[in-house]
């Protein structure tokens, strides 16, 4: 992971080597500089242009994406979508480092703000700002009108953790929308809870005994299985309003401090006692303890991604029976009344071009897909992530996803626990954060990662406990802040 950064940070810092005082080195071999949007005066001319869009859909969300690309044509019949699955969301970014240097990145892309950051350093990205802010009317191939910006109503409905990660750069513009989120949530057997009078944990300390009380029940599980220690680590972060990183500052490594490590050695204590486990030391997806019956060790409480919800559910016997019901709930908090909790999934993004009306073309596209309630529905459900638009829990017919009755079996079973996870996960629409994002920023998000796994086995490992485990940690802080500070 760390070479194939520093290849890839090599690659963006050559294209922005090209330029001088004097202006860009592209007629001397280097690579173009990427032109500011002067957005016209009549806005979209309706000329013929060609956005070309990279992401990472599969054939059941491509479906969903042409059905709507159809639609869009009705009003913008001039505007052809040329759209591409590039691998997963590293390989989006990757092929486009490659063709920035050349300057025939495409027009549209998915990302991730770290994505987003790194592609600004050859400042290849379209702010957005003044295209949100537009009240040139646009009118369409149907008669109709709209404004070319966002309106008061359409910004106000985007839940607001997912919009404001689009300006999370240090210099308060605007670079994405929110395309399709998902978060973090807690699964657990509600079947043995129920049989055990035991509660979901709201809180930290909630979770430390209830860990103690399963392993009481079941001395041979691990109760808790924690998908990502990055995710951890920053929630964390965010719920103790603990520095974590900065965008704006010389010093962007900011988590080596005492609050940090004061955590980190709570849950490699919880690690020695056998109360969890995470992803890269299980080796696999925690969802496999979670769900499976016949292992010798399993978990009762699971938390991964809420896209992966069906991934949580257990296979029926032969009869067709399940061996446990499926509970969902948000994550443990510090303070339960002011709950933070992880955004994730793609954004998208717009880069230069030399043709305004190419930009415009793509603008016009972002928002439609971003700011449709029926296509924010449909792909939500087919997708597994959840909209970014608070009113589509008014769609009838996501309304009607919503709320599946839980005597599904099969595949309708599996749309039962996808409805349920999307349904915590609009539940608390006012509890996502947004992370810092500057070059560098998926380096520290790497580095805490392995952070929070080292310490949990060296501690087992070794045996440490009190000061000695203290100053293990503290070495390991140190170690990761040189690291970040060394890649970047």
């Amino acid at each position: 992971m760390q070479t194939k950064m520093k290849k890839f940070l090599a690659t963006l810092l050559a294209a922005v080597s090209v330029t001088t005082a004097a202006g860009s080195l592209a007629g001397c071999g280097g690579t173009p500089t990427f032109k500011d949007l002067e957005i016209p005066e009549g806005g979209y001319d309706g000329s013929k242009q060609t956005v070309e869009f990279y992401h990472t859909m599969r054939q059941n969300l491509t479906e969903v994406l042409d059905n709507y690309i159809e639609k869009f044509n009705v009003l913008y019949p001039n505007i052809t979508i040329d759209h591409k699955q590039v691998g997963g969301y590293d390989d989006v970014r990757d092929q486009i480092s490659k063709e920035l240097t050349a300057g025939n990145q495409p027009n549209v892309a998915y990302c991730y703000p770290d994505h987003v950051a790194l592609y600004n350093i050859a400042g290849s990205v379209q702010t957005l700002d003044d295209l949100i802010a537009s009240e040139i009317t646009v009118t369409r191939a149907d008669e109709s009108t709209e404004t070319l910006g966002l309106t008061q109503a359409q910004i106000d409905d985007f839940i607001p953790g997912y919009y404001n990660e689009g300006k999370a750069f240090g210099d308060n513009k605007m670079y994405t929308l929110p395309f399709s989120k998902s978060t973090e949530v807690l699964y657990y057997d509600k079947t043995f809870f129920d049989a055990n009078n035991l509660t979901p944990p709201t809180t930290w300390d909630e979770l430390e005994q209830l860990c103690e009380d399963i392993l009481a029940i079941d001395k041979n599980c691990i109760p808790l299985g924690y998908d990502s220690e990055a995710n951890w680590f920053i929630t964390m972060c965010e719920q103790y309003g603990s520095p974590y990183t900065s965008a704006d500052s010389n010093n962007h490594f900011l988590f080596d401090n005492e609050t940090n490590r004061a955590f980190v050695q709570k849950f490699a204590e919880w690690y020695q006692k056998g109360y969890v486990t995470t992803q890269e030391i299980h080796g696999a997806y925690t969802s496999t303890l979670f769900v499976e019956q016949q292992a010798k060790t399993r978990s009762y409480m699971s938390i991964g991604s809420s896209a992966g919800a069906t991934k949580q559910c257990p296979e029926p016997d032969n009869k067709g029976k399940y061996p446990f019901e499926v509970g969902i709930a948000t994550i443990p908090q510090i303070n339960a009344e002011a709950p933070k909790v992880i955004s994730q999934g793609p954004s998208l993004c717009i880069f230069k071009k030399d043709n305004p009306q190419e930009v415009l073309a793509s603008w016009l596209f972002v928002k439609y897909l971003t700011t449709s309630i029926e296509f924010q529905s449909d792909f939500s459900i087919a997708s597994g992530y959840v909209p970014v638009l608070q009113s589509v829990v008014e769609d009838p017919y996501y309304a009607t996803f919503l709320n599946k009755p839980n005597t599904l079996k099969g595949e309708q079973r599996n749309k039962f626990i996808a409805a349920l996870s999307a349904k915590v996960c609009m539940d608390q629409a006012d509890a996502y954060y947004v992370s810092p994002a500057f070059k560098g920023s998926s380096v520290a998000r790497d580095e805490v990662g392995s952070l929070m796994q080292r310490c949990f086995t060296e501690a087992k490992g070794k045996n440490l406990s009190g000061q000695s485990l203290a100053d293990m940690i503290k070495k390991e802080f140190k170690d990761a802040v040189e690291e970040c500070e060394y890649q970047v």
